[in-house]
């Protein structure tokens, strides 16, 4: 990493990151549903796509009817995505103190143009670092899962899950390896497990973070 990134001492900031069919969506959804329920002000979010240019973004990002792009015009589509998701999703939220729950940031970008798309791995990181004003997650979660069992989860691809086995062994990889470097800040967990364990796992990590998050007296 090129620097050791900005974390906000307001609100709790929380990703999930994984290859597809991982289950992410599934447990930003109960994370978000347990934290309401114990008086959390939340916000789930996801990318590409949750902010009116975003959504313009993952059009064309995931539509097989785009067809080929340029790796770079690719990259660049996705941190004009997080751009505005941070500056009116994203940082709004923190500084008001909820937790806010994305499916998917800046380690996707990594990983999917990074080893992905074999671009350099530098430069795409100084990209998507200015696109965030290198805002990083309190937490992390990665949900690992061999891609031979993710994919098989679909039966329409869009774009990026029509890529080669390669292709998104490569991903799994880089996930891992961003998950290594910055253990302090990640939690890997497999994502075969039940959906009631991992969590369960979730919540207890998160759990010494969430001094910081607002919660409506019980």
């Amino acid at each position: 990493m090129t620097s050791p990134g900005r974390y906000t001492d307001t609100g709790v900031f929380v990703c999930f990151e994984g290859g597809e069919g991982s289950g992410k969506s599934t447990q930003s959804r109960l994370l978000s549903d347990a934290l309401t329920a114990d008086g959390y002000g939340v916000r789930l979010t996801f990318e590409p796509g949750d902010t009116v240019v975003g959504q313009e973004m993952r059009r064309i990002v995931l539509s097989p009817e785009t067809g080929e792009l340029d790796d770079r015009t690719e990259a660049l589509l996705y941190a004009a995505d997080k751009a505005e998701h941070v500056a009116t999703v994203v940082l709004p939220a923190l500084e008001r103190g909820e937790v806010v729950i994305t499916d998917r940031y800046v380690d996707s970008t990594l990983a999917y143009q990074g080893a992905g798309r074999a671009l350099d791995p530098a430069e795409l990181e100084s990209v998507a670092r200015w696109a965030t004003g290198d805002l990083r997650p309190h937490l992390t979660v990665v949900l690992d899962l061999e891609p031979e069992a993710g994919l098989g989860r679909f039966d329409e691809r869009d774009r990026i899950e029509g890529e080669s086995l390669e292709f998104h062994q490569r991903v799994r990889a880089a996930f891992l390896d961003l998950a290594a470097a910055n253990p302090d800040h990640y939690v890997v967990l497999d994502a075969r497990g039940t959906v009631d364990d991992i969590a369960a796992a979730i919540r207890e990590r998160l759990a010494p973070l969430l001094a910081q998050a607002v919660r409506e007296p019980s």
